[in-house]
Parts: C-alpha cells; structure tokens; sequence
C-alpha cells in the first residue's frame, strides 16, 4: 500500500514539474513571441493559412472571436454527422462495422466536437478506423478551441484598454500544432513502445490457453490514447477505455496516461500568468483548485483503501480494498487518483468502472464534475474559474464597501448578470435533466424500465452522473445505465451543446466588456485578488454555490447509498 500511495504522489510531482514550463511556452505563444519550434510549423501554418484564406494577423474582438468558433463547431458537426452515418461504405472498415442510428451519430457527433467525448457505443465494434480517425481529429480541434478561447480571455485580462484581442485562427492553429500535435507525438511513441496497438489491421485471430479461437481488435490505439488524454477529450477507443489492456497495458502506461490527461490544465494556469505578467495570481488560482482537487482525492483514496464494509462484514479480507472494478495492475489506489483526477480535469477517461465505486467515493467524483472548476478541461476549466473570481470580486466588494474592480477593470452589473446565469445554467442542465430521467423512470417502468440494472440510490445516482457527466464536457459514466436510447442520446447531446458553448460564451463576453473599460492603476484601497485571503474567499463562494445547488441531490443518491449500507 506505501508503494501505491508512492505512485500517485510521484503522477502529481511529475504534471507540476512538467506543467510549469509547459505554461511559459504556451505563454509565449499566446504573446506571440518566438518559440523553438516555429522553424519547423511556420511553414505549416502558412499552409493553412493560405488554403483557407485567412488572415491570421487580423485582430478580433470578443464577438468576432466567438462567431469564428461557433461557424467552425458548426461545420465539424456535420461532417462528423457525415461519416458516423455512412461509416459501411466508407474506406477503412476491415471489421465491416456498420454505420450509426441518426440519434446515436447526434449524441456522438456533438460528444466529440464539444470536447466531451461521452460514448454510448463500443468503440472496437462501433465505430470503423475511418471513424475513429475522424473522432481523433476532433478530440485536436476541440482541445485546441478550447485553449484558443482561453487564450482571448488572457488578453482580455491585459492591463489596458482595447477590444483587439488577438486572433481566434492565429491561436487555434498554434494551439495544434505548436502544443497538441508534439506532445501527442511524443506519448503516443510511449505507449506503442509499451504494448498499445498501432496498425490498419483488421482483428487479430489468437488461440487461447483453453484452445478457443478469439478475435482481438486493434488499430490505430496509440495516437487515439494520446489525443484522448492530452486533450482532455476522454474517448476510448475500446468500449472499457483505459481499462482495456491494450489501451493501458501496464502501471507505466497509467502513469504516462495519468499525468498527459493533467498536463495542459495545470500548465494553463500558469500560461494565464504568463500572459498577464501576474505570477502570484497565477499561484493564487492554482492553489484554490489544488487545494479542491486534493479534498476531494484524499476520502477517496481513503475510502477504497479501506473497502466494502459489506464484504468485510462477511469475514472477506480487502487486503487490496475495494477492488471491484478495478484492474490488478493498478490497484485500488491508482484507480481512485485516476478517478478524482478525470472528473475534476473533465477528461472522462477511466482505468476502472466508477459505476463500483464506494457510495461517498462516487460523491466526490460527481462533485468535481458539478464544480468543474478545480484544473477542468484544456482552456475551458480556467474559464469557468474566471466565473467564481467575478462573483467572489463582486461580493467582497460589496463586503467592504468598494467598488468591484478585477485588474483594474470595474465590475458592473452587466458583467454580474452574465456571471450569474453562466453559475445557475450548470446546475440548473444537471438537475433538470435528472428531474426529467426520473420522473419518466418512475411513470413509465414498462417503457423505461431498461434503462437501470441497479433501481433505488444507486439508480438515481447513475442518471444524476450521466447529466453531470455531459453538462461538465466530461464523458464518463456509471455504466450500469442502459444509455444508448433515443431519450439518452438526445437528452445528453442537448444538454453538452449547451453546457460547452453557454459557458464559454459567458466568460468571453464578460471579459471583453472589461477590456474594452478604462483601466485604473492600482491604489491603496484596490482589493487585492493575487493573495491567498482572496483565495479562500473564492473557494468559500465555489463551496457555498456547489453545496447549495447539489447537495439535495447528492443526498439522494450516494449519501442515501452511504447511510443504506449500515
């Protein structure tokens, strides 16, 4: 057990000792400054450039940033919709997998464009290579959307007063291929070098030990894992995931999956400082969503070292806790890191079936979804932060009796109203969502009877985690729900449209409204925001919002499973 906590303290050392430098060269290149690798892609970006006759050096203001995204998610869709459809007759279907439902190819395509990557398929007998590759496309172009935008808010955050805040392609472009494109190069290397397939090859036919001819499917695994991960994506190419052992083979690979999945996050924070030359408020946020991230990992850990009480009750020994679910080549710790940290980074990936996890472990990983703040995804995590750092301004403002001013720039109730329907619509998709599931659970069994194999708590909390799930960009599940049905796929692609882009239209156009204000320099009486004081008064109103939104919920689900064990 000491070396498994070893582990997972060795995963964290290793994403901050990497996330650090990683955040001064995204940094630079959200500046514009010259980096060692523009020699080999500047070339490349012309292309691009030229092909699609844009003007990268245009500068843009918030709307026209965000009409450039939304044009562009629009057109991935269909073309996404395109393949997932006609996936039969299209090349690179050795296995012959037939094409999507059109509800099935809705809740996909708009899974994988919104950076969600929920699946309500198996990947291996689903999907053909050439659909597979076109989602591998996409976990790039979202991820990169995603840290794009982010990218529009840290110049908006600037000291000074404009409405140019760079350009959307100029960041996007860099974004997959200055970041994304070397790094997934790199990882996807790792894990082919460690067992994970990387073929065209059709299914591979073994014999096994007891003399059955088994069919193993493969493919193009290695660059799928790497994206999914890097990206914040979470989309497995097999139906388990990363609990498959040829998408994760060994403890290695875990780590390499692990820490690529929180790369980018933390580094974001840090780029943010970077960008507005503030290293304390940088380290200000970064220890709030530690600090959260943490609280939420340790009873975790705790938890699932300590196992079923059920078991133990029946003279069992968990000398490994809770192990199932789990992989042995993991063990109960590193499956419960890997399932706090995929849930708050929103990534979704698993290395093991959450759907059997403790009661109060299941609560924590539904907690860092509703947050969805504490790291998040690439970009998109920073953002709703930004959210929380509006409404904690304003309250403390209001606390001492000053005007709100966030870097110089006064908040005003513009700015306040977006911030509070962008703090209300997570809560209000999640709940509502699971208010609707339920009520036509319990009206219609005959009907929607097939959706839970676990009625009770535990039902109720695999659809709450399902609308969690998909309004927090996650893609994770309890998998003991019955998914793939019209109201499903329907019901959750709504929900992640709204949920990606509300909320990233909210914190764009709140900061541009500011950057484009009078910038006051800083005085005596200027609320400081880079200090950890400020910093507990942010947790404190994350805190307040999620406890007063969820908590109902929570209690219904895996609090009511907690207490229904004893």
């Amino acid at each position: 057990m000491n070396t498994e906590i070893f582990g997972i303290i060795l995963m964290y050392t290793l994403v901050l000792v990497l996330a650090i430098p990683l955040g001064r060269y995204i940094g630079k290149i959200f500046n514009h400054e010259n980096t060692w690798l523009d020699r080999i892609f500047n070339p490349l970006d012309k292309i691009f450039y030229t092909v699609s006759g844009i003007d990268s050096s245009r500068q843009m203001n918030w709307k026209q940033h965000l009409s450039a995204l939304l044009t562009i998610n629009i057109v991935w869709f269909l073309l996404s919709m395109f393949v997932l459809t006609n996936m039969s007759w299209l090349p690179l279907n050795p296995d012959n997998n037939p094409s999507m439902s059109g509800d099935l190819a809705f809740n996909t395509a708009v899974s994988f464009v919104t950076n969600t990557n929920l699946q309500h398929y198996s990947g291996e007998s689903a999907l053909s290579y050439f659909g597979q590759l076109t989602l591998m496309l996409w976990q790039f172009i979202s991820a990169a959307c995603g840290m794009a935008v982010a990218g529009v808010v840290f110049m908006a955050m600037k000291e000074r007063t404009t409405d140019q805040l760079g350009n959307f392609y100029f960041l996007f472009v860099r974004s997959c291929t200055r970041i994304l494109f070397p790094i997934a190069v790199i990882v996807a290397s790792l894990l082919a070098f460690n067992g994970t397939p990387m073929t065209f090859e059709g299914k591979d036919h073994i014999v096994n030990l007891q003399g059955d001819q088994v069919e193993v499917s493969r493919g193009p695994v290695a660059a799928f894992t790497a994206i999914k991960h890097l990206g914040t994506n979470g989309g497995g190419f097999f139906g388990p995931n990363s609990a498959h052992p040829l998408e994760n083979p060994n403890y290695f690979t875990n780590i390499v999956e692990i820490v690529t999945q929180m790369l980018i996050p933390l580094a974001m924070v840090f780029a943010m400082g970077y960008v507005v030359r503030r290293k304390k408020l940088a380290w200000m946020v970064f220890g709030v969503m530690t600090i959260g991230f943490f609280l939420l990992t340790l009873p975790t850990v705790i938890s699932e070292v300590n196992g079923n009480p059920a078991v133990s009750g029946m003279g069992i020994s968990q000398t490994m806790g809770n192990m199932e679910g789990k992989e042995v080549r993991f063990g109960s710790v590193a499956s419960a890191y890997w399932s706090i940290a995929t849930t708050v980074i929103s990534t979704g990936s698993i290395n093991s079936m959450h759907d059997s996890f403790m009661p109060l472990s299941g609560m924590n990983q539904l907690l860092g979804m509703m947050v969805n703040c504490f790291y998040g995804g690439v970009g998109v995590g920073f953002l709703n932060f930004y959210i929380f750092i509006i409404l904690a301004v304003f309250i403390s403002g209001l606390m001492v009796g000053r005007t709100p001013e966030f870097l110089g720039k006064k908040i005003e109730a513009r700015e306040m109203k977006i911030a509070m329907i962008i703090a209300l619509l997570h809560p209000l998709l999640i709940l509502s969502g699971t208010a609707i599931a339920g009520y036509l659970y319990s009206q219609n069994p005959e009907t929607y009877g097939s959706w839970l194999n676990n009625p009770g708590f535990h039902g109720f909390s695999e659809m709450l985690y399902e609308f969690t799930s998909s309004a927090a960009n996650n893609g994770s599940g309890f998998e003991g729900l019955g998914d793939n049905t019209p109201f499903w796929n329907i019901a959750c692609g709504i929900v992640m449209l709204m949920a990606r882009y509300l909320p990233i239209i909210g914190p764009v156009a709140i900061a541009g409204s500011l950057a484009a204000k009078k910038y006051i320099p800083e005085s005596a009486g200027t609320l400081k925001t880079d200090t950890s004081t400020f910093g507990l008064m942010v947790f404190a109103v994350i805190a307040i919002v999620a406890a007063l939104s969820f908590f109902p919920a929570l209690a219904l689900g895996p609090i009511a499973e907690y207490f229904s064990m004893y």
